[in-house]
């Protein structure tokens, strides 16, 4: 996504909500391409981290794994 071009963040973000649709305010915040994920427990959230990571991969969308921040208490 080339963000130098002036509606490619308006873009990306929309993209970004219809992936995660079924999940957002359930679990899932999505800012650009910041993925929040939260849960109440250990075993939840080890669910819900890998049904994200899954619906991504099934939309061919990958996160970097040198950005991302897992199993974090405060953000």
């Amino acid at each position: 996504m080339p963000f130098g071009v002036t509606n490619a963040p308006a873009a990306f973000m929309d993209l970004m909500n219809r992936v995660f649709k079924p999940y957002l305010d359930e679990f899932v915040v999505v800012f650009i391409d910041d993925i929040l994920i939260y849960s109440k427990s250990t075993t939840e959230h080890e669910d819900r981290l890998r049904l994200t990571l899954q619906t991504l991969r099934d939309r061919k969308l990958y996160a970097k794994f040198n950005k991302c921040e897992f199993w974090l208490s405060n953000i």
